[in-house]
């Protein structure tokens, strides 16, 4: 057994990967504080083809000098857009009917594994601050919410690690359309 050289993984270029057929899936971030999260759930969308990341609030947006730390690149690749407020995100994606999910520990939320959209229905994914969670101004929007099942002390996992949970999920274990 031995590592795959870099040269032998068949990277995309970014201008390909821009052009690419990606997910209808939007990750969308209410107020994250840390510009290393942001970057890191950069680099997995890139990782998983998200059609975008939607910056909301307080999030950093690029360029970013601690963004780019964990993104490595991958703010070129995936597309973004920055909303002042996360409801105005959350209304826009309703006008293009994508089924809004707050990946949240909500008294109606389900367990990941339970939820099912309809095969090829467009999700957006909304992932709240790092101590406050979900603004509780765009509950109210939410078509649904999800949490992930979890078995520890602590009953939360970093938002980037939950982004990365939530979009192998949706990406990997569910059917797509096309």
């Amino acid at each position: 057994m031995r590592k795959i050289a870099n040269s032998e993984l068949g990277r995309v270029a970014i201008q390909d990967y821009r052009n690419m057929n990606r997910s209808r899936h939007v990750v969308v971030l209410d107020n994250i504080r840390s510009a290393m999260n942001v970057g890191s759930i950069f680099r997995t969308a890139d990782a998983f083809g998200i059609e975008s990341l939607f910056l909301c609030g307080i999030t950093a947006t690029p360029p970013s000098r601690e963004m780019e730390k964990t993104a490595l690149g991958a703010t070129a690749s995936v597309p973004w857009r920055y909303f002042a407020s996360s409801a105005e995100a959350l209304l826009h994606l309703k006008t293009l009917n994508y089924l809004i999910v707050g990946i949240e520990q909500l008294d109606q939320s389900i367990s990941l594994e339970q939820h099912k959209p309809a095969e090829g229905q467009a999700c957006a994914f909304v992932f709240g601050n790092e101590v406050h969670g979900l603004s509780d101004n765009i509950l109210d929007l939410l078509d649904a919410g999800v949490e992930i099942p979890q078995f520890g002390s602590k009953h939360s996992f970093n938002v980037a690690v939950s982004a990365g949970i939530i979009m192998w999920h949706y990406l990997m274990c569910l059917p797509q359309k096309g």
